[in-house]
């Protein structure tokens, strides 16, 4: 008992107190600060989604970047304010923080010689974003492999492809970046049809739908103006190519392909233009003629007659 009485006795109650309120003192400031630092943040998001919209970027698109933006600068600023409350702290409880300090910075420089691809990948992930190259929620080809992008970190970037599976890069990995859904997305069309067509008549009909879906209540909100026929485009083995290209809001030209392919079907039924197919004759050697199924098809109305 006495023991414990001594060790009681010999502790500077005013110390303690005097370094708790100024720990909790510390810790009310940094509070602050985050508050502070999440208002001030919030400022330089709503100031920065005008100015991008006043130059003309849609707001969804302009959202998306600066969302991805904002919210990684607020991890870093956090990392930097805690670290600088520990190493505060550390002191008021009595500890040296020069040799901390001092050892944080051997251990950093070793680190870095050993992380070098990791710091490629912060700086090359801090570039992409600011550069405005991809953000989440766009149709994105990484390295030749298409998905859409779910997360963009300082180190990685996420895709999830149609089927489901996602595909991780590191950023200091990633050589070429095609962006499908920046500011406005397009689809591509190669229509055939056959060589006997009248091709002023196929393309003022492919125009005519495209008028028609333009003025759909669905699709005019997603589309940014009438399909663009270019004209004829090859010939192929059996078919006139006839290219062109439909505009539409980010990540929608999908929707508005199949919809513009669907009704170019009925259309070209209802106009009876044949959109040919390719034809085989099957040769098996000398011992065996090609086979005229022209010959074949008469033989068989004589008997049916």
């Amino acid at each position: 008992m006495e023991i414990v009485l001594e060790f009681f006795s010999g502790i500077s109650w005013e110390t303690i107190i005097r370094t708790s309120l100024r720990v909790l003192v510390i810790l009310i400031i940094a509070w602050i600060l985050l508050q502070i630092l999440k208002r001030f943040l919030k400022g330089v998001e709503k100031q920065l989604v005008e100015k991008s919209v006043e130059e003309g970027e849609p707001p969804t698109e302009s959202q998306k970047r600066i969302e991805t933006i904002v919210r990684l600068s607020r991890q870093g600023v956090k990392l930097i304010i805690w670290i600088t409350v520990l190493l505060v702290i550390l002191k008021e409880l009595g500890f040296e923080i020069a040799p901390v300090i001092a050892s944080a910075g051997i251990a950093g420089l070793a680190v870095g010689f050993g992380a070098q691809n990791l710091v490629r990948d912060i700086i090359s992930g801090f570039f992409i974003i600011l550069e405005n190259q991809i953000r989440v929620g766009d149709v994105a080809i990484l390295n030749g492999t298409g998905g859409l992008v779910e997360k963009i970190n300082f180190r990685t970037t996420v895709l999830r492809d149609l089927g489901g599976i996602v595909h991780i890069f590191p950023n200091g990995t990633i050589t070429t970046i095609s962006n499908l859904t920046n500011e406005w997305s397009a689809y591509i069309f190669d229509i055939g049809v056959a060589y006997k067509e009248n091709t002023d008549k196929v393309i003022e009909i492919m125009q005519e739908v495209g008028k028609e879906m333009v003025q759909d209540e669905k699709f005019s909100k997603i589309m940014l103006e009438e399909p663009e026929v270019f004209g004829v485009d090859k010939f192929a083995d059996s078919a006139v190519i006839i290219k062109g290209r439909i505009r539409t809001k980010p990540i929608r030209q999908w929707e508005v392909g199949r919809e513009y392919l669907r009704r170019i079907k009925h259309a070209f039924d209802t106009n009876n233009i044949e959109i040919p197919f390719p034809h085989r004759s099957i040769y098996f050697g000398e011992a065996s003629k090609p086979v005229n199924f022209e010959l074949i098809e008469n033989l068989k109305r004589k008997k049916s007659s």
